[in-house]
């Protein structure tokens, strides 16, 4: 290769050459093809820490999320191919069948199985069955399938990556509402997802001219050359074999530092207002993207240049998924709980307003469509629907204070 070129940019032009632009996408999914160094550690500590990174791509139709996908099951050296919506929780961990000429109980591999070591593409993530996704939380952190049925009792070895892509409710994606609210994915699944990208398809004149022009460009008689330094798929798919087979990079002292001090800064970004925008899987997501960044340059230690791009990579990542529209903040709360501090504190204010209308009235009990009213002419700020008048009732509840029953809140 030519000394004078970066060889991290070169895997980006290198990457689906034929989707457009949508560089950040590209270097999360080259982070995740490369892998981290997978640790096991023994003795008192005896742990071990996933070296694989799971990436899910969140948007509107139409923006080439599918196209990303088979590009990545075809590069990727080991890896399968599967739809949400044609998955069972069977045929994603393993499922027991009878063997047709002994007639014994055998076990049969599904999908996560069988990609242990690779990739697992999942599209239409978002209308998987709840049992099948529930099979993924085990996968995706201990990275084992334990299975007991039949009379076999087993955990099987589900070493994989896991690249899924979803589309949001009433397919186009709701600026104003969270991650969770736009796609109903349970927060403690998503926050296992170490990058989760957003690929909106926003209209702007300049923009789209250069996309169609590209688009169009694809079906000429001679379509247009590859990018001058960009690898063929088989090459590509090598190089990440080589990479991986060949190097385990290690942390250096001076890119230790740069993490630890990024991630104490992405603390300290929600300190004042009480708010969590980082959390402990953050900074181990932050790891994993440095140790692939190092292999992709083929370096056997982690230097700072590396822990740099993957603080940017995170906060790219991280600032679309975990923005609370409310406030403009970032709150990593939205992903892991699904509800921001935001939201909590506006649930409790409306829960002390209930208390007080219900002390008010003789009886102190009152109906929650009476409740709403009386809200919104205390404050304005309180326009809100009966669900969550109830949600915020509900919370008087937990401090038995009040009890609910159908419509009615009686004040304890």
């Amino acid at each position: 290769r030519d000394p004078k070129e970066p060889i991290y940019e070169r895997l980006v032009t290198s990457l689906a050459p034929s989707i457009w632009e949508m560089e950040e996408v590209k270097r999360g999914l080259l982070c995740q093809l490369f892998g981290a160094t997978s640790k096991v550690f023994k003795g008192t500590n005896a742990n071990k820490v996933r070296g694989d990174i799971n990436v899910i791509l969140v948007g509107d139709p139409g923006v080439s999320k599918s196209q990303l996908l088979t590009y990545v099951n075809k590069v990727a050296p080991r890896g399968l191919y599967t739809s949400g919506s044609g998955s069972s929780a069977v045929g994603l961990t393993a499922y027991v069948t009878r063997d047709p000429e002994t007639k014994d109980m055998v076990l049969e591999s599904g999908a996560l199985v069988l990609s242990d070591r690779g990739i697992c593409c999942i599209d239409e993530f978002d209308k998987m069955s709840d049992g099948a996704r529930s099979t993924l939380h085990e996968v995706m952190e201990q990275q084992t399938v334990s299975i007991a049925k039949a009379g076999i009792i087993a955990v099987l070895n589900a070493r994989t990556s896991v690249l899924a892509s979803a589309n949001p409710i009433g397919s186009r994606y709701n600026p104003n509402m969270s991650v969770i609210d736009n796609i109903q994915l349970p927060p403690t699944l998503l926050s296992r997802f170490d990058l989760i990208f957003l690929v909106l398809d926003k209209a702007n004149p300049e923009t789209d001219r250069r996309l169609a022009r590209h688009l169009v460009s694809l079906h000429f008689k001679d379509p247009p050359k590859a990018v001058k330094g960009a690898m063929d798929a088989a090459l590509l798919t090598e190089y990440i074999s080589y990479a991986k087979a060949k190097y385990a990079p290690v942390l250096s002292d001076e890119a230790a530092e740069m993490l630890v001090e990024g991630y104490v800064d992405m603390r300290r970004m929600g300190g004042s207002r009480k708010v969590i925008t980082a959390t402990p899987r953050q900074l181990e997501s932050l790891v994993r993207l440095s140790e692939s960044l190092a292999r992709m340059r083929l370096s056997h230690v982690v230097e700072a240049r590396d822990a740099t791009e993957a603080m940017r990579l995170m906060r790219v990542a991280m600032q679309q998924a975990a923005w609370d529209p409310k406030t403009g903040q970032i709150d990593m709360d939205k992903i892991l709980t699904g509800h921001s501090a935001s939201d909590r504190r506006q649930r409790s204010a409306v829960a002390d307003g209930i208390a007080e209308i219900l002390a008010e009235s003789g009886s102190g009990r009152a109906r929650l469509a009476e409740l709403v009213v009386k809200l919104k002419e205390r404050n304005a700020a309180f326009d809100m629907s009966i669900q969550e008048a109830r949600d915020a009732a509900m919370l008087l509840v937990e401090q038995d204070r009040a009890v609910v029953k159908g419509d009615l809140v009686t004040m304890v």
